[in-house]
C-alpha cells in the first residue's frame, strides 16, 4: 500500500511539473478596446466621416458581418480561431466579465507598470515617469537559475527603457529606434537595423511603426531561443489618437496575423512546441459610452479602465471565452505569469494574487 501511495505521489508530482510552462511569450497591443476584441467593428465609427478616413467601404468590405461571432473573427482571426479553442479571453463585458486597470490613470506607463509589477502604483502617474523603481515580472523571472540569460523585451515605444527599467533589469529591452542583435547581429537583423534607420516616422523618435518591432523579435525568438519574450506593440493606440479608425483596426488585424505567425514558429520548434505560454492583453481601455471619446483614455474618460486578457499554452486549461459574471483586475497578470511559468513572483513592493481561474 505505501509503495502504491508513493508512485502515486511521484506520478502527481511528475504531472504537476509536465504541465508547468518551460517558455513565455507576452504580448500587448496598446490601448486596443475590449469593444472592438469581443464584438468587432464598430458600425457608428465605420460610418462616421470624421473617423473613418473617407474609406468605409474598405472598412466593411474587410471587416463587416452581422453575425458578430463573425465579426469579431474577421477582424482578429487568430485570437477568435485558435487562442479563444485552446485558452482563455476575459473581459466581455455584455456577459458581466470584467476585466479593469487597477490604477487610477488609465494611460500607458502606470498600465504596463500594473501589468508588469503586479502593483498598481499610484506614484507613477505620467508617462515621463523616469525609471521604474518597482521589480517587473521579467526582472524575476530573469533571475531564476532556469531562466537566467534568456530574457529579451521589444517595445515599439520607447518609454519600455523606463518602464522595465533596463539599467537595473539585467537583459536587453529594445524600444522605439534601438538597434537589434547586439555587437554580433545577424545578415536578417543588419536589414531590420538599415530599414529602422530609414523608415517613414509617422510618431518621431519616440516609437517606431510596430513592423520593425515585430521582426526584431520574430529574428530574436528564431537566433537566440529566449524562455521569456515580451513583445509590445503602439499602432492601436496611435491610430486611436489620430482618429483613423480604418487605420486602428488594420493595426489590430496585423497585430493578430503577427500573433499566428510567431505561434506557428513556436508549434514548430522542438524547444517551443507543447511547451510555451501566449498571453496577450492591452494596457488600458478608451472611450465608448460617448462615442467621440473613442480617441481618448485616461481618468477623464468614464469608460477607458475596461480591458480584457486572454492566456493559452501549458497549464493554461481551453475554457474559451469566459461568460460568468466576475470582475477581474490588471495587477493580477504578473502573479499569473509567474504561476504559468511554476513561480511566486516576490518583491519588495505588493503583489496582487493571480487568477486563480486561469492555471489548471
Amino acid at each position: 500500500m505505501k509503495k502504491i501511495l508513493l508512485i502515486l505521489i511521484l506520478l502527481v508530482a511528475v504531472n504537476s511539473q509536465a504541465q508547468k510552462a518551460e517558455n513565455i511569450i507576452i504580448i500587448t497591443t496598446d490601448g486596443f478596446r475590449w469593444q472592438e476584441a469581443f464584438k468587432g467593428m464598430d458600425e457608428a465609427l465605420a460610418k462616421d466621416k470624421k473617423f473613418n478616413q473617407n474609406d468605409s467601404t474598405y472598412i466593411y468590405k474587410k471587416y463587416w458581418a452581422e453575425n458578430i461571432n463573425e465579426r469579431r473573427e474577421k477582424l482578429m482571426p487568430f485570437m477568435w480561431s485558435v487562442l479563444a479553442k485552446k485558452g482563455q479571453i476575459y473581459g466581455n463585458r455584455t456577459l458581466g466579465n470584467k476585466v479593469n486597470n487597477a490604477n487610477p490613470y488609465w494611460f500607458s506607463y502606470p498600465g504596463y507598470n500594473e501589468i508588469m509589477t503586479g502593483y498598481a502604483d499610484t506614484l507613477i502617474n505620467s508617462n515621463k515617469y523616469p525609471a521604474n523603481p518597482n521589480i517587473t515580472i521579467l526582472e524575476f523571472l530573469s533571475k531564476q537559475a532556469k531562466i537566467k540569460g534568456k530574457v529579451a523585451a521589444f517595445g515599439a515605444w520607447d518609454a519600455f527603457d523606463n518602464i522595465l527599467n533596463e539599467k537595473r533589469a539585467g537583459f536587453p529591452v529594445v524600444s522605439a529606434f534601438d538597434k537589434v542583435g547586439g555587437k554580433t547581429p545577424t545578415e536578417r537583423q543588419k536589414l531590420i537595423n538599415a530599414m529602422l534607420a530609414d523608415s517613414f516616422k509617422p510618431f518621431h523618435e519616440e516609437e517606431c511603426l510596430d513592423v520593425f518591432t515585430h521582426y526584431g523579435a520574430l529574428e530574436e525568438l528564431k537566433t537566440n531561443k529566449p524562455k521569456v519574450l515580451y513583445i509590445s506593440y503602439g499602432e492601436t493606440d496611435e491610430w486611436a489618437h489620430a482618429g483613423f479608425y480604418r487605420s486602428y483596426l488594420d493595426a489590430a488585424h496585423q497585430v493578430d496575423a503577427w500573433i499566428k505567425e510567431i505561434w506557428d514558429f513556436v508549434q514548430n520548434d522542438p524547444q517551443y512546441k507543447d511547451k510555451t505560454a501566449l498571453v496577450f492583453t492591452t494596457d488600458h481601455g478608451r472611450g465608448d459610452l460617448t462615442k467621440a471619446e473613442w480617441t481618448s483614455h485616461g481618468p477623464q474618460i468614464k469608460d477607458a479602465s475596461e480591458i480584457w486578457f486572454a492566456a493559452m499554452g501549458p497549464k493554461i486549461e481551453a475554457k474559451g471565452e469566459i461568460k460568468e459574471e466576475n470582475q477581474l483586475y490588471q495587477d493580477q497578470f504578473a502573479q499569473t505569469i509567474a504561476k504559468i511559468m511554476g513561480y511566486t513572483f516576490e518583491a519588495n513592493h505588493p503583489i496582487a494574487k493571480e487568477i486563480p481561474s486561469v492555471l489548471k
